[in-house]
């Protein structure tokens, strides 16, 4: 198998883990998003690039790009609607900006 390329992200998110309130967190399943993934997330939705431009300010093809935004979407999803904490962490993944080539 080949080894995952590192992703670039530009920041860590403050917050690591948002729960539902009726459920002490002990208690609840969790998803787990990986920093990539959420990086993913909000390049594509909360900044609204596209995918390609998103792509490559993680240096990464656009395919790859959308695999991870893809399963950013279910997760996220599974968190929401079966009320299941969601965790971030983990990935392959830099913090810091674009190199300058």
């Amino acid at each position: 198998m080949r080894p995952k390329k590192t992703r670039w992200v530009k920041c860590v998110p403050g917050e690591r883990c948002f729960k539902p309130m009726c459920k002490p967190l002990s208690t609840v399943e969790g998803v787990y998003l990986t920093l990539d993934e959420f990086e993913a997330m909000r390049l594509a939705c909360l900044v609204g690039l596209k995918q390609i431009d998103a792509a490559r300010l993680m240096k990464i093809s656009r395919p790859t790009f959308s695999r991870i935004l893809t399963s950013a979407q279910k997760k996220i999803a599974d968190g929401l609607v079966n009320i299941k904490a969601i965790r971030i962490e983990g990935g392959c993944c830099k913090v810091g900006g674009r190199s300058k080539k």
